[in-house]
């Protein structure tokens, strides 16, 4: 009985993103057939005749019931075959193939910017709470919350692009092309980072074991980073295992200002052709990547803190 409550643990640990994926499969199915507008019509134009229109549904398996092309979906997610794309003919997994290393570049190259702006923001925050500095950093925060990458994208283009020249407008052309789309994703959860990172690091440092190393003559810089910062990271790590998600579903807004050749601006494009095939597997590729990313940040809470186990009933 004893051995089977860890068994049921992972079973259920591993069931749940399955039933989230199965219900993003079918949500996604049925809202992208809601959408106005006739994949074929689109394809053909109105100039195309019927025989012609209903020559290209039936290629596409369009003319057969709604019930018939959901159970074909869910069998070619089962088997990872998202089928052709409407519009190309090649093979979905293949484009997105292409696309995710773009996407997954912007990723880590906005991580890295908001982690290198939201951590020394917080902790002078923390550590300052109060003065100038705290003030200055939480106006910061405020103002990136609060102005939205479809502005921001555009600002930074006419700044530092048209009028200075120094970065390329769009695209993804070298190291150069990838600085721009990086601030523009990277300040905005630098923005809410830097909060998190202040308000929980404030509660740490009051505790009896902070005031304990103090006592003990430890530097400060020792005890903030070192005893202060860590046990200060559990919130911080799921703010990051959220936002993370929200970086590897391709940062739809930010790709399509910088015309970034990634997920999220395959995944709009599709939307704009009603290709269908290729919005259903983007949208199931950032729904999976939010699943792993959350697993993934369960499993790092365990270790940072020891004391935390998940699953287990200990």
């Amino acid at each position: 009985m004893m051995q089977a409550k860890p068994m049921i643990a992972i079973l259920a640990r591993l069931g749940a993103p399955l039933l989230v994926m199965l219900g993003v499969a079918s949500l996604v199915f049925l809202l992208i057939h809601l959408v106005p507008g006739d994949p074929v019509e689109m394809m053909l134009g109105e100039t195309a005749g019927p025989a012609d229109r209903e020559t290209l549904r039936t290629a596409l398996g369009l003319n057969q019931p709604l019930w018939q092309q959901y159970a074909m979906f869910l069998k070619g997610v089962v088997q990872l075959d998202f089928g052709h794309s409407f519009y190309t003919q090649r093979p979905v997994i293949d484009m997105i193939a292409e696309r995710l290393p773009a996407t997954v570049e912007l990723a880590v190259a906005a991580l890295l910017v908001a982690v290198v702006i939201a951590f020394p923001l917080g902790i002078l925050a923390a550590v300052r709470k109060d003065t100038a500095i705290d003030r200055a950093a939480m106006g910061f925060s405020l103002l990136g919350v609060s102005i939205p990458n479809f502005w921001m994208g555009p600002v930074l283009i006419m700044l530092f692009s048209i009028w200075l020249g120094w970065f390329p407008v769009s695209g993804r052309d070298g190291l150069a092309s990838l600085v721009l789309p990086a601030i523009t994703l990277g300040t905005a959860l630098a923005a809410i980072l830097s909060r998190m990172v202040r308000s929980s690091l404030l509660e740490v440092l009051n505790e009896d074991y902070i005031r304990t190393a103090r006592a003990k003559g430890l530097p400060e810089r020792i005890v903030i980073v070192r005893h202060g910062l860590r046990n200060a990271l559990l919130p911080v790590i799921t703010l990051l295992g959220l936002q993370l998600g929200v970086l590897l579903g391709g940062a739809v807004i930010t790709e399509t200002v910088f015309s970034w050749p990634g997920i999220g601006k395959l995944m709009i494009d599709a939307i704009m052709r009603r290709d269908y095939p290729v919005v259903q597997a983007t949208v199931l590729l950032i729904s999976f990547a939010y699943v792993v990313v959350n697993m993934l940040t369960d499993q790092l809470y365990a270790w940072i803190d020891p004391r935390i186990r998940t699953g287990d009933g200990r």
